[in-house]
């Protein structure tokens, strides 16, 4: 199976997000010409750089580098990092509200197919 490129993932979210490459250079500070470089894969950015993309999309670095094939988008991570940061009581609080949303909101979708 052949791993998706970083620059596929990039053009691609790129494109989903209706996003110019001139406008994403601008968010990390480059030229356009750059992000079409990474997109076509003729170079590779550093570390730095691709976290800088991966901000300015929006979107897990893991996702763009294809560790992963899960988009979640920053609004997902924000919620998920401010859950880490509460006590564990509120932690365990927190996942039984929504272990009760997601119990619930599958059986309305399996409901709704039949």
């Amino acid at each position: 199976m052949k791993q998706i490129t970083f620059g596929k993932r990039l053009t691609e979210v790129r494109k989903d997000k209706k996003l110019s490459q001139d406008e994403i250079a601008k968010k990390v500070g480059v030229h356009g010409a750059v992000i079409g470089r990474y997109e076509r894969d003729e170079v590779k950015p550093s570390i730095e750089m691709a976290a800088n993309i991966a901000a300015a999309l929006e979107v897990s670095l893991d996702y763009l580098v294809g560790n992963t094939d899960l988009l979640l988008d920053q609004t997902i991570l924000d919620r998920i990092m401010d859950i880490q940061k509460l006590s564990d009581q509120d932690k365990a609080d927190a996942f039984k509200l929504l272990d009760m949303f997601l119990r619930d909101a599958k059986a309305r979708h399996a409901y709704h197919k039949q």
